[in-house]
């Protein structure tokens, strides 16, 4: 049974993970660059994540909601938008990339191909990186396309957190069984973060403790 002051050291070590979150977005976050190779990503001096997901799953828009920052990550209502791997330095204190969207875009096959394989390849290979956020759609759940990538990061021990996107357009109802779903999903995934986070970056929901899972992540302040 928990008790009264065990409840209360878990409410405040959660408050302490949001404000830690809170302060590590508030920083300054600035973009580096954008890359097309593998060969021209940043050194590797801060501890690194990433957002990847399905073209137009909003990578961009929860990067913006994040950072409180409206337009440093482009967004489109276009698939596709994003064909670069493009960095973001947060407080100098956490590496972030924007990944290409892998699935459907408004490009040539042969575009989109390209840029898809660029994003897995950096996924399985960038050592640095601490967690991938893997976004997807609240309207649609785990479609085949995510579970390949889900295989692939399982098989490069890459470890992934889920983060469902776009969760203020759908039910409370249809979230609940979307999360009972993705839970048991992720389950079988060996590298699978357990903790599922369900967002929306138009009316901030879940933003905050992304915010504090993600700053869990950074390099500590006080030795920068």
């Amino acid at each position: 049974m928990t008790g009264p002051e065990t409840a209360s050291s878990a409410e405040e070590t959660e408050a302490e993970a949001l404000e830690q979150g809170r302060r590590l977005f508030a920083a300054e976050c600035r973009f580096l660059l954008g890359v097309a190779r593998l060969d021209q990503v940043p050194g590797d001096d801060l501890p690194e994540i990433a957002f990847a997901g399905r073209s137009n799953v909003g990578k961009s828009s929860l990067i913006n909601a994040l950072t409180g920052h409206k337009a440093l990550a482009r967004t489109s209502h276009a698939p596709g938008r994003t064909q670069e791997l493009n960095f973001f330095v947060l407080g100098n204190r956490l590496m972030m990339a924007d990944l290409p969207g892998y699935g459907y875009a408004k490009a040539p096959k042969e575009k989109v191909a390209g840029w898809t394989r660029l994003a897995e390849s950096y996924l399985k290979g960038r050592s640095v990186l601490r967690r991938a956020c893997l976004l997807i759609d609240s309207r649609h759940g785990i479609k085949d396309v995510d579970l390949k990538i889900l295989k692939e990061l399982d098989a490069a021990a890459v470890s992934y957190q889920i983060v469902l996107t776009k969760c203020d357009k759908i039910t409370k109802s249809q979230l609940s069984a979307l999360l009972e779903k993705t839970h048991a999903e992720a389950a079988k995934h060996t590298a699978a973060h357990p903790d599922i986070i369900a967002t929306s970056s138009r009316k901030g929901i879940g933003i905050a403790e992304l915010r504090a899972a993600l700053a869990a992540l950074a390099a500590p302040a006080d030795i920068m």
